[in-house]
């Protein structure tokens, strides 16, 4: 008898192995979790193949006992108690390395630079690369270009994504189309995804790419050319980010797939480098940091910065200082944007005090790329605050603020907001004064956004951009009212046309005729040249 309950115990322990294997290779081509003991999802996944052991062995436990008459233990018991054990042990690691014991290694998950100077390190705005556009905006355009194309319309969707870049010294966000459903992956999976959409984000202008070869490997695809299964299987060990979606140099699309770290487990989360994916070929590469091309603009994500900038901002003078005495206790406000500047993406946002209410003491800049970041003292009014002073000025058009740029204006650092409808469409340009946030000039946006600045300054622009001054002779004149505003076409001797409002010289611009020599100041020339002075 005592042979045979053993060969039963041991049939118990194939089939449940079995089994699990079975259901576990499912899990882990479903879930994809790593195979890494500092991942929360590793121990979950664990732990789950263990109920499966656990049940199946108690199911076939209980059939043969009917049998055997043998008293044998519940296998579901000792794995309940082994789940139990590890998340025990997890949770005492863990609180042996939080902020309660480690506060100042919380502190450290980012350095940051406080003697920057916002004067010295923030070029003086360029109107003709400040990026008006948001993501909301961006994606209106997109898919407005992406309707225009029936035949890519039934088969194809814009992804969200909307990566903001910089693209050969232009600000634009990029973002795939996508399989539509799962039957227009099996009917186009052959050719594959046929391009991708850029919106540039400082003229609006919105482009189709069209790929030669179609992206296979995308995130609406299935089976192994579903993205993420298709790296899973490559680096089964690493923990991966959300996927974001940029393009080279060369306008060549990649997946750019940050690669995450822990201590313990699922604390003090960074990054440690980042897999790109050709979504054609489904080719990959691995970089540590150092090791990163400039053309990728999104290592680090807003979330990460955030979190890393609020430990710094908690603990920097002790885990009991952030809960009692809270001296010097900073934190970062609500929102967040995203600037760009020698050629890499920054994301800003304030920082305000821990109890503090509508002011910020100062902001941040921090490099996607590089995590490299600085904080500017430049106290003032929060960024929502703002965007509700902006919204005050004209309260009976209901027009909603996008989430403020801030720009150096003069040597000032000043806030710019757009005002848009309801449709999205951007109305009004707004300028609020950082340090007193109801000093604010609202525009009308048809009278572009350098008119803007210059009647919320009530004078001249100083820009970064090199500024250019010419003397003409004017060929052919003529006015036309847009909106309410009297703008002058103006065609020289040599058939050069320029456009310039009223409001830049009123005194002047009436009286202008053929034959005329005028000396006009721009910023460059280009098919129509804007006016930005005039004598």
């Amino acid at each position: 008898m005592r042979k045979k309950a053993m060969s039963y115990d041991m049939r118990t322990v194939l089939i449940s192995g079995a089994i699990t294997l079975v259901l576990g290779f499912l899990i882990f081509y479903f879930f994809l979790p790593p195979i890494n003991i500092t991942s929360m999802s590793f121990w979950f996944y664990l732990f789950t193949l263990l109920m499966i052991y656990g049940i199946s062995s108690s199911i076939l436990a209980i059939n043969r006992r009917n049998r055997i008459y043998l008293d044998m233990p519940k296998p579901s018991m000792y794995v309940m108690l082994g789940g139990i054990l590890i998340f025990v042990v997890i949770g005492i690691i863990n609180f042996i390395l939080s902020p309660l014991f480690q506060a100042s290694s919380y502190a450290r998950r980012i350095t940051i630079d406080e003697s920057a100077t916002f004067t010295e390190d923030i070029a003086l705005v360029n109107f003709n690369a400040l990026p008006l556009l948001d993501k909301d905006s961006s994606q209106k355009l997109g898919d407005r270009v992406m309707g225009q194309m029936p035949e890519l319309v039934s088969q194809f969707d814009v992804s969200d994504l909307y990566t903001q870049i910089n693209y050969n010294d232009q600000i634009i966000r990029v973002t795939p189309l996508e399989y539509a459903d799962w039957i227009k992956y099996f009917s186009n999976r052959e050719g594959g995804v046929k391009g991708y959409i850029t919106v540039n984000s400082v003229t609006g202008e919105a482009t189709l790419v069209k790929l030669e070869q179609g992206m296979k490997y995308m995130p609406s695809a299935l089976f192994q050319e579903d993205l993420m299964r298709h790296v899973r299987f490559s680096y089964p060990t690493e923990i991966f980010k959300e996927p974001q979606f940029e393009i080279d140099n060369e306008g060549k699309p990649y997946w750019i797939i940050p690669l995450a770290k822990y201590e313990g487990v699922g604390l003090k989360e960074d990054i440690h480098g980042v897999i790109t994916v050709d979504p054609v070929t489904g080719e990959m590469e691995k970089y540590e940091l150092d090791q990163i091309p400039t053309w990728i603009d999104h290592v680090y994500d807003a979330g990460l910065i955030i979190d890393q900038v609020n430990n710094w901002g908690e603990y920097r003078e002790g885990f009991f200082n952030s809960i009692f005495g809270q001296k010097n206790v900073v934190q970062t406000t609500e929102g967040y944007n995203y600037t760009v500047m020698n050629d890499d993406v920054y994301l800003y946002t304030g920082l305000t005090s821990k109890v503090s209410d509508e002011s910020n003491l100062g902001f941040i800049l921090t490099n996607m790329r590089t995590k490299e970041t600085k904080f500017y003292a430049v106290p003032g009014a929060e960024e929502y605050s703002a965007m509700a002073s902006a919204e005050g000025q004209v309260q009976q058009m209901n027009y909603i603020a996008t989430f403020p740029l801030l720009i150096n204006l003069n040597g000032t650092p000043t806030y710019l907001i757009s005002l848009k409808d309801n449709a999205g469409l951007v109305k009004m340009y707004a300028f609020v004064d950082v340090a007193d946030y109801q000093k604010v000039v609202v525009t009308d946006a048809s009278e572009g956004i350098e008119q803007a600045a210059k009647n919320y300054l009530g004078g001249r622009i100083e820009s970064d951009q090199k500024r250019l001054e010419k003397e003409i002779r004017i060929n052919m004149v003529t006015t036309a009212s847009i909106d309410g505003t009297t703008y002058y076409y103006i065609e020289d001797s040599e058939d050069k046309k320029y456009r310039v409002s009223i409001k830049t010289n009123e005194r002047v611009l009436p009286f202008i005729k053929p034959n005329d020599k005028i000396t006009i100041g721009y910023y460059q020339e280009e098919d129509v040249t804007e006016i930005i002075e005039i004598k």
